[in-house]
């Protein structure tokens, strides 16, 4: 006899698989999600430290040397070779100096006599598209003067006799001399007139060099150096050296006499301090599609100092006594370089990859805003 059972095979409906599938799916779904919107999260917050980091490291730079503009540079700035043809415009007739800029060379501004301690550079940099074409800007550059006081080599005149003292000071038997259109110059190698040679700190062939003496002070460029001899010849990258027939700005304006013949004794007590001239811009053309910022020091190799930034703008604060304009990006007319205090600085910055925002990718962006003041220009002694 044989007994039927009741009881189902044991196992999912199809109704059943199909719940725990789409429950499983959309367990799945919420997760993956929840994993991409981490993700996304976490590379915003990378990129923007990133940014953050790279225009922090590049303004700080940028800070130092501009609160050090004009630091040993002479009130009115540096004589410059230079010959006016007496008329307002134009109002010389000589070659302004060079420049250093991203694509080689542009020059001063005309007229100036004087290289002044800040010179601005409006829409002088590169024109900066961003990959993504939301933003296309052109840039500006700024170039400073300051002066280096770690060479030493103005602590006493290149030349000069002993001093009986108090306190007595030994003679510097160093010389001057004119050959041609080329200055040469030898230090007196002792301790007390020229400082130990050391690594970093020596003159260079490109090093500007500010000469200075009873009669004026005029700047030139190291051409060849070579332990206590410098030659500063013409065709230097500043076109500074061998301005023979310029009437103003010169060393043969540092002479005692126009007919002196350019001989040691030509020269009185002279010293010679090391310039250094920086210039600050972007660079979108070495490293595409990156651009960077720049930073070169006189007609040296550039040396980046800040990654994937596309913006660097300048505006400046005058003091005229009149109307001290203020966020200026260009020198208004009656206003002279000399009268600059402050400089406003935008630099900005996107990411270096896309992220995704929502359902579309983009760049992330960021910029610093900042006002420095030119510590050496802004000083007033009251008590002269």
């Amino acid at each position: 006899m044989s007994v039927k059972s009741n009881r189902k095979s044991a196992g999912f409906t199809l109704v059943e698989l199909m719940i725990s599938m789409g429950v499983t799916m959309t367990l799945l779904y919420a997760a993956v999600s929840m994993f991409q919107n981490a993700s996304q999260s976490n590379t915003i917050v990378s990129q923007g430290t990133e940014m953050t980091d790279n225009l922090r490291v590049g303004l700080n730079l940028m800070q130092q040397d501009l609160q050090q503009a004009g630091t040993g540079i002479p009130t009115g700035g540096i004589p410059i070779p230079f010959t006016s043809n007496g008329a307002a415009s134009p109002c010389g007739i000589t070659a302004e100096p060079n420049r250093p800029t991203l694509t080689g060379s542009t020059t001063f501004r005309a007229c100036n006599t004087a290289l002044p301690a800040v010179e601005p550079g409006y829409m002088l940099g590169p024109l900066v598209t961003a990959p993504d074409a939301t933003t296309s800007a052109p840039t500006d550059e700024i170039t400073i003067l300051y002066a280096d006081n770690t060479l030493g080599t103005d602590i006493r005149p290149i030349n000069i006799p002993a001093n009986p003292g108090p306190p007595a000071q030994p003679a510097c038997n160093g010389t001057l001399t004119i050959a041609g259109t080329t200055l040469n110059v030898t230090f007196d190698p002792s301790a007390s007139c020229w400082p130990p040679a050391q690594p970093g700190v020596q003159l260079n062939p490109g090093d500007l060099v500010m000469f200075s003496n009873t009669i004026g002070s005029t700047l030139m460029a190291v051409t060849t150096a070579s332990g206590n001899n410098a030659t500063f010849a013409p065709g230097d990258a500043f076109n500074l050296n061998g301005r023979v027939s310029d009437n103003a700005g010169t060393i043969w304006q540092m002479q005692t006499s126009p007919t002196c013949g350019g001989t040691p004794a030509c020269f009185p007590p002279t010293t010679a301090l090391r310039i250094w001239m920086v210039s600050y811009y972007l660079d979108n053309i070495t490293s595409p599609p990156y651009v960077r910022l720049i930073r070169r020091v006189n007609f040296n190799s550039p040396t980046p100092v800040g990654e994937t930034l596309e913006n660097l703008q300048f505006t400046y604060n005058f003091v005229d006594g009149l109307t001290n304009p203020t966020n200026q990006p260009v020198i208004p007319t009656g206003d002279t370089e000399l009268q600059i205090r402050s400089v406003n600085v935008l630099l900005g910055a996107r990411s270096t990859f896309l992220s995704q925002t929502g359902n579309q990718p983009k760049y992330a962006r960021n910029n610093l805003v900042t006002q420095i003041s030119f510590r050496s220009l802004a000083y007033t002694n009251l008590y002269q």
